[in-house]
């Protein structure tokens, strides 16, 4: 028997509204833990009030709920079908000749639909609030001062404290930020003050300094005098240069292969920010496989009894999935693992195992 467009639109409809009802109440949950957090952050800055606070715990809204979606996608596929078990719904229908894969083909699309919508408007507007959100938090919670943008043939860095701050420009970059080629640094005391100017052919990045050679030195009101070699301090290290760019989530995904490029071309790693490009890419798949997880623990008949335990089951299995995933991107990041198989892996296997199980417990 084919499910009937009624019935496909009944079983919708529910599971949306199960996984929008999660959805809604993991992300309240959440956005009060995030005030709190910020608050006891923001507690010993004069600049960070309680409307500051709630300004920036609002901004992370979206992120949180691209975070969220595969857990609210996970229990609300439970909660649906487990609803449709206990009311006997589903022994109705499979006692009309609908099978357990046409009955989660209403969400499955559903699903697919979200991983879309998320992938095309929700993933591009959290990107953009949560750099707001970066901004907020590194002017009034942190007080970072280092700030590194990347163009075709440039990069510029400008780093420093309350007292000096040095601009830092360089034509050429490799080694992952650490050698720089034709580099000038401008360095400013209080108040924008120039103090002095280093324009040196190279740079290497040491222990807390610049190791230049080649290197002219100009002052205010003095002559230009140069020298071979030129340690000039610093407060940047490799973990710092590599933190000041932007992070990958505050790049929607249509500029991520753009900026990737920039950075492979300036000579730096772009990893982390490929393997999050193809962390959102995976979504809808992703989705899909938490799906097939959650029905595999909450299609039981009552006539079989230990829905409850099949339940638990189910939400801890679902863990599981995401600890795994997160554990192959780690490795993915350390670049123990290729790319496709640190994002892509995980997914495939999931999505495999969900619908081997259904299959065993279900058709088999």
């Amino acid at each position: 028997m084919q499910l009937s467009f009624v019935l496909s639109k009944y079983i919708a409809r529910r599971y949306f509204m199960s996984v929008m009802l999660v959805l809604v109440i993991m992300v309240a949950v959440t956005f009060l833990v995030d005030i709190v957090n910020l608050g006891g952050r923001a507690a010993s800055r004069d600049s960070a009030d309680l409307a500051l606070v709630l300004e920036m715990a609002l901004l992370r809204i979206p992120y949180f709920m691209v975070k969220i979606l595969p857990f609210a996608v996970l229990f609300g596929t439970m909660l649906t079908y487990l609803w449709l078990t206990r009311t006997h719904e589903l022994v109705v229908m499979r006692a009309s000749g609908v099978s357990v894969w046409q009955f989660l083909l209403p969400a499955l699309a559903i699903t697919v639909v979200l991983g879309v919508a998320t992938i095309t408007i929700f993933n591009p507007l959290a990107s953009a609030l949560i750099s707001r959100f970066e901004q907020l938090e590194n002017r009034n919670v942190r007080s970072q001062a280092n700030v590194l943008a990347v163009a075709p043939g440039n990069m510029w860095i400008r780093e420093g404290n309350d007292t000096r701050q040095s601009v830092i420009h360089a034509h050429e970059v490799s080694a992952s930020g650490t050698e720089l080629e034709d580099v000038i640094i401008l360095v400013f005391g209080e108040s924008d003050r120039f103090i002095e100017r280093y324009d040196a052919k190279r740079a290497t990045l040491g222990d807390h300094r610049w190791d230049m050679e080649e290197v002219l030195i100009s002052r205010p009101d003095q002559s230009t005098t140069s020298v071979s070699t030129l340690e000039v301090p610093t407060e940047l290290s490799l973990d710092r240069l590599q933190a000041a760019f932007a992070s990958p989530e505050t790049i929607s995904f249509w500029d991520l292969p753009g900026f990737i490029t920039v950075m492979e071309n300036a000579g730096f790693s772009a990893l982390q920010h490929r393997i999050h490009w193809h962390a959102v890419l995976a979504i809808p798949l992703f989705l899909a496989s938490m799906v097939l997880v959650a029905a595999t623990f909450s299609l039981r008949l009552t006539r079989q009894g230990n829905v409850g335990l099949f339940a638990v089951a189910g939400l801890g299995f679902g863990f599981v999935v995401y600890v795994v995933s997160d554990i192959f991107i780690a490795y993915g990041m350390s670049g123990n693992l290729p790319v496709l198989l640190a994002v892509w892996g995980p997914v495939a296997i999931f999505t495999a195992i969900g619908s081997t199980m259904l299959l065993h417990t279900e058709d088999g």
